[in-house]
């Protein structure tokens, strides 16, 4: 039986789906079924925050995008643009059992060394942390909440 974690994100209604024992979870912005992971879990959440809280266009964003950092293939979770297509914010998620530690955002900061966005987010579905990147200073400058979109 599914038993989805109880995030800090407000509930969403999702079409999830089961075949040979496994969950699925309509990803709309993919137009797909994927396996519904805690991560995927947590992941579908935010996108929906995102869209739903924080008026971010479900066009300008890139979910699960490939990368090469280091001759090596990697996938950031979320990556938002503006509407001109400059790469605006990388946001990381993993599954609520995973601990949101430095080496999360040191994760998150080595994509975005490739990205050069000028936020970064991190978040388990439990706690969110949001930063503003000045990269003149190379700094990071947290703030409590994400702004809309139209205020990045």
């Amino acid at each position: 039986m599914f038993n989805p974690a109880a995030l800090n994100l407000p509930n969403y209604p999702f079409k999830i789906t089961q075949k040979d024992g496994l969950h699925f979870i309509f990803d709309e912005i993919r137009r797909k079924h994927l396996v519904l992971t805690p991560e995927e879990w947590v992941r579908q959440h935010f996108i929906r925050y995102l869209t739903g809280e924080k008026n971010f266009p479900s066009s300008l964003l890139q979910i699960e995008g490939g990368l090469n950092l280091n001759q090596t293939k990697k996938r950031s979770d979320i990556l938002v643009y503006n509407n001109v297509g400059e790469k605006i914010m990388v946001i990381e998620c993993k599954a609520p059992s995973v601990p949101i530690t430095q080496a999360t955002f040191d994760q998150a900061a080595r994509y975005n060394s490739i990205y050069k966005a000028h936020w970064l987010a991190v978040t388990n579905g439990l706690h969110h942390y949001y930063a503003k990147i000045d990269h003149i200073k190379e700094r990071f400058l947290f703030v409590e909440e994400l702004p809309d979109y139209k205020d990045l």
